[in-house]
């Protein structure tokens, strides 16, 4: 091999493992601390673990679920489902893709993730808003939404209609 070529694929190697050593310098401490504390949410749902599930949440958050009238403020409503479901086991979901943003003061985050279910394999979009309290960083607002082809919208659409007619009987 040329001595050049070999300069090359040497350079191309060496640079394979700088550059996610540079891509992981655009990351903050912030936005590590909140993944990680979405992916422990996440454990403690699959794990049904109560404690650490709700102490990821501010005392005043809301979980908005994927049924239409799932709106649960944490006291009492949101305590009482995750007791309840809990107790009979929990939900497995992993994170895919994590895009996190700040407030200009740095006490407030946004978030997106795509998770996908363990136990069904169907994709779900998580999004909501994380606080600075004390230091930490707790889950205020929680909003799971069902991901759904443009191209099946339709379709879904008339199932949802035809459900809510069953119900307003």
């Amino acid at each position: 091999m040329g001595g050049k070529l070999k300069k090359f694929i040497i350079t191309i190697l060496a640079l394979g493992f700088i550059t996610p050593a540079l891509f992981a310098q655009n990351i903050s401490q912030d936005e590590l601390v909140i993944a990680a504390v979405l992916d422990d949410f996440h454990d403690a749902a699959a794990n049904a673990d109560v404690e650490r599930y709700l102490g990821h949440m501010t005392d005043d958050a809301v979980f908005v679920g994927t049924d239409e009238h799932e709106r649960w403020p944490m006291q009492p409503d949101f305590i009482e489902y995750v007791n309840d479901r809990f107790a009979v086991g929990g939900w497995s979901y992993y994170s895919t893709d994590k895009k996190i943003n700040f407030s200009q003061d740095g006490s407030v985050a946004w978030f997106d993730e795509t998770s996908i279910s363990n136990s069904m394999g169907a994709h779900f979009r998580g999004s909501g808003v994380l606080e600075r309290i004390n230091g930490e960083w707790k889950i205020s607002h929680y909003v799971l939404s069902v991901l759904v082809y443009n191209e099946l919208w339709e379709d879904v659409m008339g199932l949802i209609t035809e459900e809510r007619e069953k119900r307003e009987e």
